[in-house]
């Protein structure tokens, strides 16, 4: 045989043998996800676990997501530094832990907004996201995955029901992030910054007259157990982030973090958003009707409201003047199409 064919013969037999071997198997990526919430808490079970089986579906089981919960592997309060240092792959955060880390964001948590849902108000937040740079900085120590807030908070009580703004007075009232807190001074309360897990304890041993919550905390916590009254009022609400070490998600195929973000991003944050709050009303129903106890809820007249809201409008403009003097030239431009977004 010549060596012409010899060479023919040779990459033949090659190719047939490249044909007949079996694909090399992809490997699996596991990415860890650190919670701080009980993984039978409504938002966990009803988002979390239906969102980790999206982005494992979207990503053809490529990716495996270990949910680590309850603090088990970082701290509420040590979310956002732990997925920015790389300690975990994602992170649930709540942005009003951290005073002014995210100062622009913190539009969607003024006080007396008209929120229809956490749908809703999720969506503007992406969207403000993504039309404003000012505001993608502020997550360029992480990378968000999706951005969703909280229904609008009541205020849970021990001891009195709020009716009006002078049953406020001289209350302990639990908060977190500054617009809830220059809110509540101006109501006359005092406001008491404190991480959610820790609340329970502190209404039952009566550290708090009482707690500003949504109603997914109120059965995620149990905070019914410790209270008695409810007062629906125009205040303000929190956001979170579900935030990826940067560095970790550059580091996957781009297939796959496009794979991830179509679960990700204005779809996902919506999806948080409904299912984290939207629906918790009935599950705390459920519970009071199980535990046989009852919250006795009062729904502030539209006078009443009136006369809270009026007391937010200031902490509105402070907001905007204090992110102009820090050289945030937008802010009046980001408070104002968030309002025009939420009428949509």
């Amino acid at each position: 045989m010549k060596s012409g064919q010899i060479a023919w013969v040779a990459a033949g037999l090659a190719a047939a043998s490249a044909l007949a071997a079996p694909p090399a198997l992809t490997q699996e990526i596991k990415l860890t996800f650190a919670d701080q919430n009980s993984p039978t808490g409504w938002g966990p079970s009803r988002a979390l676990t239906p969102w980790v089986k999206q982005v494992e579906d979207a990503t053809k089981g490529r990716v495996k997501i270990q949910v680590y919960p309850s603090q088990s592997l970082v701290k509420g309060v040590d979310m956002w530094k732990a997925a920015s240092a790389g300690t975990i792959d994602i992170g649930w955060c709540v942005q009003s832990y951290w005073p002014d880390l995210t100062p622009l964001s913190d539009v969607v948590s003024l006080p007396g907004l008209p929120f229809k849902s956490a749908e809703k108000s999720s969506e503007v937040l992406w969207k403000l996201y993504e039309k404003f740079p000012a505001i993608q900085k502020e997550y360029t120590a992480v990378q968000p995955l999706a951005l969703y807030t909280a229904t609008p908070f009541f205020i849970l009580t021990t001891k009195k029901q709020i009716k009006s703004l002078e049953d406020v007075q001289g209350m302990k009232i639990r908060i977190v992030g500054p617009p809830s807190t220059a809110h509540f001074k101006a109501i006359g309360g005092v406001p008491t910054p404190m991480p959610m897990p820790d609340v329970y304890q502190a209404l039952d041993r009566g550290v708090l007259d009482g707690a500003s919550a949504p109603w997914e905390a109120l059965h995620a916590f149990r905070l019914y157990e410790v209270s008695k009254f409810i007062t629906i009022a125009p205040l303000a609400t929190v956001y979170f982030s579900i935030c990826a070490n940067r560095a970790k998600m550059q580091s996957l195929p781009a297939d796959v973090r496009d794979q991830i973000m179509s679960v990700g991003g204005l779809a996902g944050s919506k999806f948080w958003g409904k299912n984290f709050f939207d629906s918790a009303q009935q599950g705390v129903e459920a519970a009071l009707k199980e535990a046989k106890k009852e919250l006795v809820r009062y729904d502030l007249p539209a006078a009443e409201v009136q006369r809270w809201n009026k007391l937010a409008e200031p902490v509105h403009e402070d907001w905007v003047k204090r992110n102009e003097a820090k050289g945030h030239k937008e802010a009046r431009e980001i408070l104002n199409t968030m309002l025009s977004m939420l009428k949509e």
